[in-house]
């Protein structure tokens, strides 16, 4: 076993805590990382707080890994000691599902294995990026561009992907007219992407004081939602929105502002149920859908592309012992626009 240093918490009302964990050691297929930086995600907040479920604590959240490869096993053919690698929100699935042999392991039938807060193919806990080192089967990392910083990359390997994978799903570009709710870190990334598809973007958020960023982002309108006339305006607009808020909204508004066989899709996951009056999606053949990470594959692909058209989130980078404060930070919506740890500072 590799003892390694970590962030741990010990439950939905403590702080974070310096912690030595144990990592595997190298079977014949995995990889060794060393982590260099880990984004602070809103999912870690809702699991370390307990939100969507019991949680086995000690916890150490991150599935925003970028780092290099430091050692591999004897069969491993995809890595080799020094490439740079990023690991996302799942870290294995059982490789056989319909699902799994499309390249679609965020939807493994017998369930994927989460990054942390799950349990692996040994039968001990996941636990995540926020620490100095973890071990994943080489099917399950991916390569990161060199003109990719470590740090900005990070963010890509969640906030990227749960973005890149619906855009690239419901085929946006150029013609479709995409909607992005809310401007926090997963939609400054939507804002980014879609602009590079081609589509034509618009940001639907609370308030205007974000509209400087969203425009410089790509955005080609940006609206308050707190203003009643934005939803008259703009009834019946989008092809598709991208709604990235975690919070219990009034979707149906939302689906007002949909085109004849539009699309909403949810990304943000909101700890409280949704209610939805289908009277708002029946009239004009709406369509309500919900999107997770994308696959290996897709990962690739999205890294690939905010490499060739040079997106990055915008990051704040934070030494391991401001974490507490990042999350508050997160909660009150005062961050620009994703918390990076360097995992130095363990």
């Amino acid at each position: 076993m590799i003892t390694v240093k970590a962030r741990a918490v010990d439950g939905p009302d403590k702080g974070f805590r310096a912690d030595e964990i144990k990592r595997r050691d190298l079977d014949a297929q995995d990889v060794l990382i060393e982590i260099k930086y880990a984004g602070i995600c809103h999912s870690d907040i809702h699991i370390a707080h307990g939100d969507w479920g019991e949680v086995t604590y000690p916890l150490v959240p991150g599935h925003e890994i970028a780092g290099v490869v430091t050692d591999v096993g004897q069969e491993v053919t995809k890595y080799k000691v020094g490439d740079r690698v990023g690991v996302g929100c799942m870290v294995d699935s059982c490789g056989e599902c319909v699902n799994c042999s499309k390249d679609e392991e965020q939807y493994c039938l017998k369930g994927h294995v989460p990054t942390y807060a799950g349990v692996d193919k040994y039968g001990e806990p996941t636990q995540g990026g926020y620490s100095t080192h973890i071990v994943v089967t080489e099917d399950f990392v991916v390569s990161i561009p060199d003109n990719l910083p470590l740090d900005a990359a990070a963010p890509l390997l969640c906030a990227g992907i749960t973005t890149y994978s619906p855009l690239n799903h419901w085929e946006a570009g150029p013609g479709k007219k995409i909607a992005v709710v809310g401007m926090g870190g997963l939609g400054h990334m939507a804002v980014k992407i879609a602009h590079a598809m081609g589509a034509e973007v618009t940001v639907l958020s609370q308030s205007l004081k974000k509209k400087e960023d969203g425009l410089a982002f790509g955005a080609h309108h940006y609206y308050a939602t707190s203003d009643p006339e934005t939803f008259t305006k703009l009834a019946g607009s989008f092809d598709l929105i991208i709604n990235t808020v975690s919070a219990n909204i009034d979707i149906n508004a939302y689906f007002s502002l949909l085109a004849l066989d539009g699309t909403l899709v949810n990304v943000g996951a909101p700890a409280e149920p949704l209610s939805v009056n289908v009277f708002t999606l029946i009239p004009h053949r709406r369509s309500f859908a919900g999107s997770m990470i994308g696959g290996i594959r897709e990962t690739q692909e999205m890294l690939d592309f905010c490499a060739e058209h040079d997106i990055m989130p915008n990051i704040e980078v934070i030494s391991a012992d401001q974490i507490d404060k990042a999350y508050e930070r997160v909660l009150a919506s005062d961050v620009k626009y994703r918390f990076v740890i360097d995992t130095s500072t363990m």
